[in-house]
Formats: C-alpha cells, sequence, structure tokens
C-alpha cells in the first residue's frame, strides 16, 4: 500500500484509482456513523474521496496514510455538521422515545428470516441513533477511540489535539454512553425494558423502518443476526457487532470519472 500511495502522489493515475478503492469503505463507515443516514454518508465520501485525491500531495508520510486520510474524513464530516447546526436528537428525548411503543410481538410479519431483519435493522438503527445525542466532537472521538480502537497518539493526531486530551474526552464521553445504555438498552442491560424486537412494529408505524427499503440490513445476509445481539455484552461489542458497508454505487467506474475530473482540473 505504501508503495502505491508514493506512486500515487507523484501522479500516477492507477495507482490513484488503487488508493481511493482501498480507502473508500472506511471513509464510508466512519460518515455512516456520524451522519446516521446512508445517503449522507454517500455523499460524503465522495467529497472526502475529492478531498484526498486533491490533497495528496500534502500528505508527508509522517503518520500512516490511512491517519492521515481518518484525519481529512474527520475534519469534513464535523465541519458538515457544524455547518448544518447540531442535532436535535439528546438523551432526554431519546429516552422517552425508547420508552414508547414497545410490543411483544411483530405483527408486521411472521416470516422469521424477515423478522430477523427488522429487529437487526432495529438495533443498528438505534444503536447509531445513540450517536447521534452526543455532540459532534464526542461523537467523532467515541466512534475513533473506542468503535475503531484508534490509540490516543493516533485519535490526537487524526483530531489535532493532545493524546491527553483525547484520552479525557474519551472517558467522559464513553460514561455518558455507559450510563444512557445501562439505563435504557435492555441488550446491556436485562433489568431494562426496551428490546429490539419490541420496537420493529412502533418503529415501522413512525416511519423509522421501511421495511420496503432498509437503510442498514439490505445487503447484509441473514446469518446468525440474533445470535450476534444476544452474545453483545457491553456497549463496545454492541456497536462493534455492527456490520461494516461496502460503499453503495461508488464502484470502479465511478471511481475512474473522479480521479479523472479532479487530476484534469
Amino acid at each position: 500500500m505504501e508503495e502505491t500511495v508514493q506512486k500515487a502522489v507523484k501522479g500516477d493515475k492507477k495507482a490513484l484509482e488503487i488508493v481511493v478503492i482501498e480507502i473508500q469503505d472506511l471513509i464510508y463507515n466512519l460518515a455512516i456513523r456520524m451522519l446516521w443516514h446512508p445517503d449522507n454518508a454517500k455523499d460524503a465520501t465522495q467529497d472526502i474521496l475529492i478531498k484526498v485525491i486533491t490533497n495528496l500531495s500534502s500528505f508527508n508520510q509522517r503518520s500512516a496514510f490511512t491517519t492521515w486520510v481518518y484525519r481529512l474524513a474527520s475534519n469534513h464530516l464535523l465541519n458538515i455538521k457544524k455547518k448544518n447546526n447540531a442535532s436535535s436528537l439528546n438523551f432526554e428525548i431519546y429516552e422517552q422515545q425508547l420508552s414508547q411503543g414497545l410490543s411483544n410481538s411483530i405483527d408486521y410479519t411472521k416470516n422469521q428470516a424477515e423478522q430477523n431483519l427488522l429487529i437487526q435493522e432495529a438495533k443498528i438503527g438505534c444503536s447509531n441513533a445513540m450517536l447521534q445525542c452526543l455532540n459532534e466532537d464526542n461523537r467523532m472521538i467515541y466512534i475513533l477511540g473506542e468503535i475503531l480502537e484508534f490509540n490516543s497518539k493516533e485519535g490526537a493526531i487524526i483530531l489535532a489535539i493532545t493524546p491527553e486530551n483525547f484520552r479525557k474526552r474519551l472517558s467522559r464521553t464513553r460514561k455518558n454512553l455507559h450510563q444512557f445504555l445501562n439505563n435504557n438498552c435492555g441488550i446491556i442491560n436485562p433489568e431494562n425494558k426496551c428490546r429490539c424486537h419490541k420496537k420493529v412494529d412502533s418503529s415501522i408505524k413512525n416511519g423509522f423502518i421501511n421495511p420496503n427499503n432498509l437503510l442498514f440490513t439490505s445487503n447484509i445476509k441473514n446469518t446468525n443476526l440474533i445470535n450476534s445481539i444476544e452474545n453483545i455484552q457491553n456497549e463496545v461489542s454492541l456497536y462493534q457487532s455492527n456490520p461494516d458497508y461496502n460503499t453503495p454505487r461508488l464502484l470502479l467506474k465511478e471511481v475512474k470519472r473522479i480521479v479523472t475530473t479532479v487530476s484534469n482540473d
């Protein structure tokens, strides 16, 4: 990868295509956790890829290439959220939503495979929605430090802060999210009433889940979905059990178009 990056920095278009293909999924998965909706994540991913291409000559190899990519991506995603104002969702509002519309059965369908997909859709959508209750900076720190497991040195480079600051903010954010999950999520704390399957019908009724257009599980094979939920024991595994996604519609042809367009500017 390092040799390919060096070739791309020197203007090799084929190497640049390979680099973009290699990094597009990691950017998309970061974006979907920050922005929640796959369509918004897709648009942001394309914008970030263009930034990577146009700024590639500034990569000085003082850090790993992926760390540099995450820094560009993080800056872009944080600027998007701040430009569009803070999310209206917070822990207090979301706690009220989780306590409402609980059902012991899924009446929408009795097909077990379809039920499993809907339960997984509820689980992924809900866990990502909880991230939206954090402010932008803390959300990014949690994603980088807990979900993606960057250490404090790497996280500090990505966010241009000190390692100590990264550790302190991650610790505070971890405690806040843990407290909310422990008080509300039945996966994390079995004493809580809320369960993913209990939220399916109300989520469909309120438009949070569209069974005909699943946002998070449409491309996932129905294999051990329920087992993956039942085996979750803490908030980190709650998020790490969410699937990684392939960047939609950004195939080789689209990558070539971006590379050609930007390279000719």
